[in-house]
């Protein structure tokens, strides 16, 4: 696991670290709730629950649901293109495999690469892939007609969600937020199975149900000693990573750096980066990252998955940040760019829905 000895910790009285919070892993629906009810509360306040989706004008909803993530990406400029992670894109169709090396090829990606939808949200359907054989395996398992996007393995193991809110008023924007994204590791004793350790682990014990789907087929295993075997690849809550708020260690070398991003990427106002990184030390530098993907307005602020997260801090941070969006919507309305409205709203939502219950089971 990551070394967090370079960061300080979070501004909070100092108390016994628990492996999962009251709330962490209630069921959506339940968490989200009070989460929607303040969304339409604002959506009454300022006459249009889809404000929002304005917020990020150039962005299919804004980026709340169904947007491409190939189309953010391709917004940026030079600036911008040079910490975002070299990637290409392919339909399934015929020949897959040929099409997509030669997507590859001309893109200058060698393997391993990631493969994962244009379209879709926590981290489903993303596959690792080390060679061509991989590769065929992988595109066989999406159904035909799906965009996906190929992307270079960024090199570095420090995973971070930056969140940026920047208004149109504004010459500057600032981070509001940021997550160091931690990948639970079982360590084998020569001795455990695979499930013996899961429910050995203080934290996987608790939540078996993330995992054990993905482990089915290795829950016999017994690990040598010393093996170490990760439990997550993508850096994803809902698949089972470790977040830690990381906001206080925020630097202005990094807030500068993320600013002149994305203030190449037109009319980016509100969402989260999500990066790699040598090291914590080199990202507080704004140095030596790359950007994995862009995230619109249906993005979140994932430091409340922190276990030390109280549910009260949780909801001030969602209702803060959504707060932002109508506000930031109602400033580019005035300005003339108009909302998605309630409509496409829900054909986008729909049509998110209906892709990621195609897209096979990560690995």
């Amino acid at each position: 696991m990551t070394d967090m000895s370079t960061l300080s910790a979070p501004a909070r009285p100092a108390k016994a670290p628990s492996p999962l919070s009251m709330f962490e892993f209630w069921p959506g629906w339940i968490f989200y709730t009070p989460v929607v009810m303040y969304w339409i509360l604002m959506g009454l306040r300022y006459r249009d629950v889809s404000l929002p989706t304005a917020a990020n004008p150039r962005i299919e909803t804004g980026g709340l649901c169904g947007e491409s993530k190939s189309s953010i990406l391709d917004m940026a400029g030079e600036t911008a293109r040079r910490w975002i992670a070299p990637y290409t894109m392919v339909e399934t169709g015929r020949n897959d495999t040929a099409r997509a090396l030669q997507a590859m090829e001309h893109a200058g990606l060698s393997f391993p690469v990631v493969l994962k939808p244009d379209i879709g949200c926590n981290g489903t359907g993303v596959k690792l892939v080390a060679d061509a054989a991989g590769l065929t395996q992988a595109l066989a398992a999406f159904p035909r007609r799906v965009s996906l996007m190929l992307q270079r393995l960024i090199p570095y193991s420090y995973e971070a969600g930056i969140f940026y809110i920047r208004h149109p008023d504004e010459a500057h924007g600032r981070i509001t937020s940021m997550t160091y994204k931690e990948v639970p590791v079982l360590v084998g004793d020569g001795r455990s199975t695979v499930e013996e350790l899961l429910h050995a682990d203080p934290r996987t014990r608790l939540v078996p149900q993330i995992y054990v789907p993905r482990l089915r087929a290795r829950l016999a295993e017994v690990p040598a000693a010393g093996e170490a075997l990760p439990l997550v690849f993508t850096g994803n809550h809902c698949k089972g990573a470790i977040f830690h708020n990381c906001t206080a260690d925020v630097t202005p070398e990094l807030e500068a750096r993320i600013d002149a991003i994305m203030h190449d990427i037109p009319d980016f106002h509100f969402g989260r980066i999500d990066v790699k990184a040598e090291s914590a030390a080199s990202l507080l530098r704004g140095e030596r990252f790359e950007i994995i993907e862009i995230n619109g307005v249906g993005s979140e602020a994932t430091h409340i998955w922190d276990s030390r997260t109280t549910l009260r801090e949780a909801y001030a941070a969602q209702f803060m940040h959504y707060r932002e969006t109508f506000r930031i919507g109602a400033k580019k309305r005035s300005a003339g760019w108009k909302p998605s409205g309630a409509m496409t709203m829900l054909r986008s939502w729909l049509r998110q829905r209906r892709l990621l219950s195609s897209y096979p089971m990560n690995d």
